[in-house]
């Protein structure tokens, strides 16, 4: 079956990594539908992906919103008549803080899409998926899945994807179903950049920061996704796959106690 024939969800599809994926699964042939809240950016996506052919849709969900991730699954699969991809992309961002005195509202809220809406999603798309014996959820976790940083909610709430990710391949493997999860670096999103003008972020660190010293960007993590999605992969189940330019092989080597062998 080409790519031609499937149809693929993104939330957080409107702007940054989401985006990314949606015109990389675009590009392949997919039909894509978008849930996002902001939907003046969902628009002006579908309006210039459609100018070429009708390949993509939006929905305005909160994806914090069980009810509406649910309503929304089954439109697009009463629509379709399947489902074949789904991206959990959507999530936010949150400034560097201490636990103990760290905003509840704020920290709370972070939870809610970044956590909460994946597993909303997984299971609203997943129980679809699983009828149709037939599909491949990529969630995106970060660097943060794997190591501390101070980002009291981000933090735990992406180390929680990156577990929620294992569960859910062991538990849909045996119904045909993939589940993958990707990890990016710093990413130079729409949100990424508006902390760097806000000068709340150094773009030289950012590029720094890897092996690669490079800054990454929606499409990287879009190439990788697509690969998660694709028949290539058909025996990888259960990874976090990391599109990090190097971050997670540089920052002991650079850190080594007895000194590196060479000056950067």
């Amino acid at each position: 079956m080409s790519s031609m024939d499937k149809v693929a969800v993104v939330t957080g599809g409107a702007s940054g990594i989401g985006e990314g994926c949606v015109r990389k699964l675009v590009s392949l042939g997919y039909l894509v539908e978008i849930l996002d809240q902001e939907s003046e950016q969902s628009a002006r996506l579908v309006n210039e992906l459609n100018s070429s052919s009708l390949r993509t849709k939006y929905h305005v969900v909160d994806v914090a919103d069980a009810h509406s991730v649910d309503e929304c699954a089954q439109q697009i699969w009463g629509e379709h008549g399947r489902i074949d991809v789904l991206v959990t992309s959507a999530g936010i961002l949150e400034s560097s803080a201490n636990i103990l005195d760290m905003d509840m509202v704020s920290h709370d809220r972070v939870w809610q899409i970044n956590y909460h809406g994946t597993v909303h999603c997984v299971r609203s798309f997943g129980k679809i998926m699983r009828a149709a014996l037939r599909g491949a959820i990529v969630t995106v976790g970060s660097t943060t899945s794997f190591v501390a940083f101070p980002l009291p909610a981000y933090c735990p709430g992406k180390t929680a994807i990156r577990r929620l990710t294992e569960i859910l391949a062991v538990e849909l493997g045996r119904f045909g179903i993939r589940v993958n999860g990707v990890a990016p670096t710093y990413v130079i999103t729409p949100a990424m950049q508006a902390k760097i003008d806000a000068g709340e972020r150094d773009p030289e660190v950012l590029r720094n920061s890897g092996a690669l010293n490079m800054l990454v960007e929606p499409h990287h993590v879009a190439d990788a996704v697509a690969f998660l999605c694709s028949d290539a992969a058909t025996a990888i189940t259960g990874v976090m796959l990391p599109v990090d330019a190097g971050f997670h092989a540089a920052i002991p080597y650079r850190t080594y106690a007895g000194g590196v062998p060479w000056k950067e």
